[in-house]
């Protein structure tokens, strides 16, 4: 993913039509490398629209501008994996050695792992961990949309996590 160092140089000084140029020129580069980083578990499209803001908020931060492409890719990599992520912080409290299991795996083997685990979940507790960690909805928001009360809400969530835990746990086995 590399750009122009003339425009890279004018967008990072806050020329606006110089960043409007900038971004229209990534966006198909950031596209086919979030394609390829990603796989089908995630949205690519909000992927890509979220590179682009990124880029045009912290262009200014990259501080040598032959390292852009690297900086970017790095930015694709990690926005393709922030579903995974969230869905792993949101898990109950994993002990040492099994967040050494999870730190050691590739981010792609982690992120299949977790889309299964998510995919092995009946759908009343899919739901609920997809409307918590992927729509980041209030457990109000959520308990409204299921019609249950705050507290079955929070126990179908806390009981949803638990299981996909136990599937990460076990290797990608349905416990």
């Amino acid at each position: 993913m590399q750009a122009d160092p003339q425009l890279l140089l004018a967008a990072r000084a806050g020329d606006p039509d110089a960043m409007q140029a900038l971004l229209v020129r990534l966006r198909p580069d950031i596209r086919r490398y979030a394609a390829y980083q990603c796989g089908r578990a995630t949205a690519l499209d909000d992927v890509v629209q979220e590179a682009l803001i990124v880029v045009h908020r912290r262009i200014g931060t990259v501080r040598d501008l032959r390292a852009f492409g690297g900086w970017l890719a790095r930015v694709v990599t990690r926005l393709c994996l922030l579903p995974a992520l969230q869905v792993l912080r949101a898990v109950e409290v994993l002990s040492d050695s099994e967040r050494v299991d999870f730190s050691s795996r590739r981010h792609d083997d982690l992120q299949a792992d977790v889309v299964r685990a998510l995919e092995s979940l009946p759908e009343t507790y899919r739901e609920v961990v997809v409307m918590r960690d992927f729509e980041e909805l209030t457990i109000g928001e959520m308990a409204a949309r299921l019609s249950l009360t705050p507290e079955a809400t929070k126990s179908r969530l806390h009981r949803a996590r638990a299981l996909v835990r136990e599937y990460l746990v076990a290797g990608g086995h349905a416990p």
